[in-house]
């Protein structure tokens, strides 16, 4: 009986969060190959540990929780994360109009990992900078850094004024209107 209601669980699970937890991956991955892979790896990890949850009602959370880190763990595996720092020089201060979402999800594809998760988690997963900071154990200022840094990357690569042709050639030349800079020193 235990084990019906287990699987009767996970289904419902699925159910009720697979739409909201599979746009998250594919906006953390942006490939919907490797979205349906971590959606699927977040539902398994669910199963596994679903006794862990303590609060049905936290169980959203959870799960956007274990989806993340399935991602960073994915990304661990494919290539070491160097620390970047996003060059501020080129940011326009207005916002384009209207934002087509190919072009969205291009420009949040090139953020570095540290970036791209502060940026979904706010925007997507509705956390405060207090959350994000728990969640992720960082400094709260860092937090907001790097939300502010992603945000100004992200509004020079959809800005207009460089013009979608300048854009198509980066694209082409992998050449972002933004660059990401190494650090000449580690910071820990």
């Amino acid at each position: 009986m235990a084990d019906r209601d287990a699987q009767a669980a996970i289904a419902q699970l699925v159910a009720d969060h697979h739409q909201a937890l599979y746009r998250y991956a594919f906006r953390l991955s942006g490939s919907s190959a490797d979205a349906e892979d971590l959606t699927q790896q977040a539902f398994l990890v669910a199963q596994q540990k679903l006794d862990q949850v303590r609060d049905a009602g936290a169980v959203r959370g959870w799960l956007f929780t274990v989806l993340r880190n399935c991602y960073l763990k994915y990304r661990r595996k494919r290539l070491a994360l160097p620390m970047a720092e996003l060059d501020m020089a080129a940011i326009p201060q207005e916002p384009p109009e209207r934002i087509d979402t190919q072009e969205l999800q291009e420009a949040i594809d090139t953020l570095p990992d540290e970036f791209k998760l502060v940026v979904l988690m706010f925007y997507f997963e509705h956390c405060s900078y207090r959350e994000i900071a728990e969640r992720l154990a960082v400094p709260l200022g860092t937090v907001m850094s790097r939300l502010a840094r992603a945000k100004g990357h992200l509004r020079a690569r959809l800005s207009d004024t460089e013009g979608r042709a300048t854009r198509s050639d980066e694209a082409q030349h992998k050449t972002p209107g933004t660059t990401f800079h190494q650090p000449t020193a580690t910071r820990r």
